[in-house]
């Protein structure tokens, strides 16, 4: 006899509401085909289901996320770390106290109190026939952001070298709900085929069909909610293993709508937009914004970001204000509007001779120009490079290129050799962007405030 699983999750849809009620719609019929069958079913997300950036999961704090995967009929979640790093430590606490779906994350851990309620190592569920499958999650370990929130990590890999046998000796079919990335999931698929399934996410990849590594299935769906997935498992009862592993992804452009979804989305916004019409400011006049030239509003962020922190000298890039903001009353919802972006500020401590090359790789047009997706950036380019606390002085080549010249602080030359605190967005101690920034090994992040949220404090004393 052979014994049919399916498995359907969403992974990354970062609070893109318009794509959720094709998501529903889709997941309900299946759920509904498989029933009349009476073949296994079992629908889970892999994460970063919540994405501040949006004014529904700001305003809530993601608990009308939840109530959308409620509704979906999910039955397992694991969280990505746009709920595990960019929510304040009590939101996280309480985030999936009212979730009818249970949640697993085995790297993730209170630091001083009894744990969540909700939070779980794993999860095994037993069919009909009474086939174990093992489902467990793991997210990306960002030592530095859960640590200051409360929250204990642990790296993925350890876990795994701990604990992958025994999972796969009490269970048949071991299913791995990954938020750790393509590079870290390839990995993992070598280092550990006890592992039936890696269903993947975190870094937006898209596995279309049938990827097969070391034996392990591995399938993952974008971000935004432009796929949804689906596993196919076909268990063998007289061999008792797994016969066939399948995996396929739907984009979701031609997908039907739940009307009940969308009406319930509608309903939360226009709530959302109420929560968020907190006064905060009266501007006398408009504050224009512009990518690619220094305003008052980014200088005016860029001096507060500075004196927040202590520090010597702050950079922010322009493109992180997305709207001008116009005369009259500023409300928090209009700050989020023009910077939703779920950044913190970071101090970094850099010899002057860094801080050089810094500042010169911020006047290169391709950085300003550069289209950066994800670090936390929710914008369309970086933009022109603002500074504070330093005193630059450029040229314009004959190839009408700015470049610098001559960089002084409190009016004298940088020193080379001394140490300076320069802060900044968190996005540049990722990447390769400013290598000065990566490679410190000194660095300090303020959590949970978020630029915004220094913005909306640089706004509020606007005249004082």
């Amino acid at each position: 006899m052979k014994e049919k699983i399916h498995i359907f999750y969403s992974n990354d849809l970062h609070s893109n509401f318009e794509n959720w009620p094709k998501i529903t719609h889709f997941m309900k019929k299946q759920r509904d085909l498989y029933k009349e069958k009476q073949e296994e079913f079992y629908l889970v997300d892999i994460g970063d289901h919540v994405d501040r950036s949006h004014p529904i999961a700001e305003a809530f704090k993601g608990k009308v996320n939840v109530q959308l995967l409620n509704k979906a009929g999910y039955d397992i979640v694991t969280i990505g770390n746009n709920e595990g790093i960019t929510l304040e430590y009590q939101d996280l606490f309480h985030l999936y106290d009212e979730a009818s779906f249970q949640v697993t994350c085995a790297n993730l851990s209170a630091k001083n109190e009894p744990q969540p309620t909700w939070l779980q190592t794993k999860i095994t569920k037993v069919t009909r026939t009474g086939i174990r499958i093992t489902f467990f999650g793991l997210t990306a370990p960002f030592r530095p952001y859960y640590e200051p929130l409360g929250w204990e990590i642990r790296s993925a890999h350890d876990y795994l070298r701990d604990n992958v046998m025994n999972l796969k000796e009490n269970s048949d079919i071991l299913v791995f709900l990954s938020h750790l990335g393509l590079p870290d999931d390839q990995v993992i698929a070598e280092q550990f085929p006890e592992i039936d399934v890696i269903i993947g996410g975190h870094t937006h990849h898209v596995l279309k069909k049938n990827n097969t590594h070391n034996g392990v299935l591995m399938t993952a769906a974008g971000k935004f909610g432009n796929y949804v997935g689906e596993v196919h498992l076909t268990w063998d009862h007289e061999l008792n293993q797994i016969d066939k592993k399948e995996a396929i992804v739907n984009e979701t452009d031609s997908l039907s709508k739940d009307r009940a979804t969308m009406e319930y989305i509608h309903q939360w916004n226009n709530k959302a937009m109420e929560v968020l019409r907190t006064p905060i400011a009266t501007l006398e006049q408009e504050l224009e914004v512009d990518w690619f030239k220094p305003t008052p509003i980014i200088e005016l962020l860029t001096n507060r970001l500075r004196e927040w922190v202590d520090a010597d000298i702050a950079m922010l890039n322009a493109g992180l204000l997305l709207e001008s903001l116009p005369k009259g009353t500023i409300t928090y919802g209009d700050i989020h509007r023009i910077c939703p972006h779920p950044i913190n500020p970071c101090c970094i401590e850099l010899r002057g001779i860094e801080i050089v090359e810094i500042v010169r790789g911020a006047f290169d047009p391709k950085l300003i120009h550069f289209e950066l997706i994800g670090f936390g950036f929710r914008g369309k380019v970086l933009g022109k490079f603002v500074f504070s606390g330093l005193d630059i002085t450029t040229n314009i080549g004959d190839d009408g290129r700015e470049r610098v010249q001559d960089i002084c602080f409190q009016n004298q030359p940088l020193d080379m050799e001394a140490t300076y605190r320069f802060v900044t967005a968190d996005t540049f101690i990722f990447g390769q962007m400013f290598p000065e920034i990566v490679r410190s090994n000194k660095k300090k992040l303020y959590l949970p405030e978020f630029l915004r949220d220094i913005l909306a404090d640089a706004l509020k004393n606007i005249d004082k």
